[in-house]
């Protein structure tokens, strides 16, 4: 820790459809407690179908309760290497398949609108495979400016929102 005060509430949210995406996103949380992100509590792993194009494989979701002492951008640059390190092709087409993805939902009270970062994340309160495994990981869960993680999950149709299994790392 570099002084810096420690940032909590964090919200990132992993998703995977090629190759083997339950090991995937445990690497990827690994590669991030290596960065400085400390993992505190972990979703189940879910199975959801892709937004847009639907000839890809369905995708395997999960998200990580954290902190660290990076700042927001810092956090993202930490996100983008790790996406990088496990082969994600950043010229791949938007909404297609991928390795992995690390979105940053939530970082703690902070709010941001620019090109390269947006918190809380702009789509978050309309995407069932962040809400349903953020509701499963923190049932008080609330997105800011949205409300409640559970009334938002209320009005969404998760039919294709399938909980798999637990999603292991060691966790300190």
């Amino acid at each position: 820790m570099n002084g810096n005060p420690q940032t909590e509430n964090i919200l990132l949210g992993f998703g995977s459809n090629i190759g083997d995406g339950p090991g995937n996103l445990r690497i990827a949380l690994r590669a991030a407690e290596r960065a400085g992100i400390r993992i505190r509590r972990l979703s189940s792993i879910y199975f959801s179908s892709p937004v847009g194009p639907q000839d890809q494989n369905r995708f395997t979701n999960a998200v990580a309760l954290a902190e660290t002492v990076l700042s927001p951008e810092g956090l993202l640059i930490v996100c983008k290497s790790v996406e990088l390190e496990l082969g994600r092709d950043f010229g791949e087409k938007r909404w297609g398949p991928r390795v992995i993805d690390i979105d940053l939902v939530v970082v703690g009270d902070e709010s941001c609108d620019d090109p390269t970062l947006t918190l809380p994340h702009p789509r978050a309160h309309e995407r069932g495979f962040v809400l349903v495994p953020w509701l499963n990981a923190d049932p008080t869960a609330s997105l800011p400016g949205h409300g409640p993680v559970r009334d938002l999950v209320a009005n969404l149709d998760t039919a294709s929102i399938v909980r798999v299994d637990d999603l292991m790392i060691a966790l300190p």
